[in-house]
């Protein structure tokens, strides 16, 4: 494994960053992009690598915690940190065994049955966070830590279907309603799109927020999970209006989707309109294919598929990304992992990426 960390100088620069996605400047070095790296990443990494006492989360280590959070996403060489948090939904969870390379215990996952809200009546006793509830504290704190040249970008939570139809309705228990009482199925999906926007609105003003990072898992590997009439209806809207807010303040909008969404990707492209697009899979659509298509209109972020990242050995990886990079590079791309860093990630394959991109010299 070549690379070493720490990094030296990692020299941040969310300017040029900003200027290479908005396609205004060729990149002259690869840039980095990631929705999220599970925590168990980030504590092997800052332990094994870092060589520095990782800090756990607490009332009272919250500002240390948050700047190892900072410094992890500086001394891997990104040009921002993803701050995410401060908008709860209160669900159901399910719980299994973790199998990961660095365990979790247990893992979690969402209901898809039966959620919280099956009536109008569970609707309006659900204990809605109120708009004074909401916790900007964390991105106060980031805020005032970010080294020079580095900025954040801002997420609350999952989005407005996820949260909507895993965490409140329950995949299965809205698909009924769909049909059996599409009023409360709205009813949900716009006062959790209201407490978003109470967020973004109020964020989109604190210093060093550069730029919104949502999440919103719309599809499975042949299509979305509801008709693009109702996505227009329930979801995009939403979108839109985040969007709205951050482009008034000269802010980025970059969504993060998993999933075939090619019915539907011309909406955020062009209603909604997105800065960049996240979450790629070979088998739906390489990135490479995205960013010829789509690539003079957006941003494109990621795109190692994750399959590849955990399963190649390195000589098979480091050929793999390097493909990546000749074919997107060097305007409106950052490289990346097609979803996430998650625990099952082999430590070295994701380092082996990063090494690639901080050697690629074909500009």
């Amino acid at each position: 494994m070549k690379l070493k960390l720490p990094l030296k100088n990692p020299e941040p620069n969310f300017e040029e960053f900003k200027n290479v996605l908005k396609g205004e400047k060729k990149a002259e070095k690869v840039h980095f992009a990631e929705l999220l790296m599970d925590y168990e990443v980030k504590r092997y990494i800052t332990e094994r690598y870092l060589e520095e006492k990782w800090i756990e989360y607490s009332e009272a280590t919250k500002e240390k915690y948050i700047k190892q959070e900072i410094n992890f996403w500086y001394k891997l060489r990104y040009d921002y940190v993803r701050i995410a948090g401060g908008v709860v939904f209160q669900g159901k969870e399910r719980k299994t065994k973790d199998t990961a390379i660095l365990s979790k215990g247990e893992r979690g996952w969402v209901e898809e049955g039966i959620g919280m809200i099956t009536n109008w009546s569970d609707f309006e006793n659900y204990p809605w966070q109120k708009k004074e509830e909401i916790d900007y504290s964390i991105y106060e704190i980031a805020s005032k830590n970010l080294p020079d040249g580095m900025k954040m970008v801002v997420c609350p939570s999952s989005g407005v279907f996820e949260i909507s139809s895993e965490t409140l309705l329950g995949f299965e228990n809205m698909s009924y309603l769909m049909t059996d009482n599409f009023p409360l199925v709205e009813a949900v999906f716009n006062r959790v799109g209201e407490i978003i926007y109470e967020f973004y609105k109020n964020v989109v003003d604190i210093d060093n927020v550069e730029g919104f990072f949502q999440g919103d898992d719309l599809g499975f590997k042949t299509s979305t999970f509801l008709s693009p009439e109702h996505l227009r209806k329930l979801v995009i809207p939403w979108h839109k209006k985040y969007a709205e807010i951050a482009h008034q303040k000269e802010k980025m909008y970059w969504f993060h989707c998993c999933g075939n969404i090619s019915n539907v990707i011309d909406d955020f492209i062009n209603d909604v309109k997105i800065d960049a697009f996240h979450s790629f899979q070979d088998e739906i659509i390489p990135v490479w294919e995205f960013k010829e298509k789509y690539g003079d209109k957006i941003a494109v972020l990621g795109g190692v598929d994750v399959d590849k990242l955990s399963s190649y050995d390195e000589k098979n990886l480091r050929k793999y990304v390097k493909e990546i990079l000749n074919k997107c590079m060097p305007y409106r791309y950052a490289l990346g992992s097609g979803n996430s860093i998650a625990n099952y990630i082999p430590i070295e394959n994701y380092l082996i990426m990063l090494d690639e991109g901080m050697k690629y010299t074909k500009f």
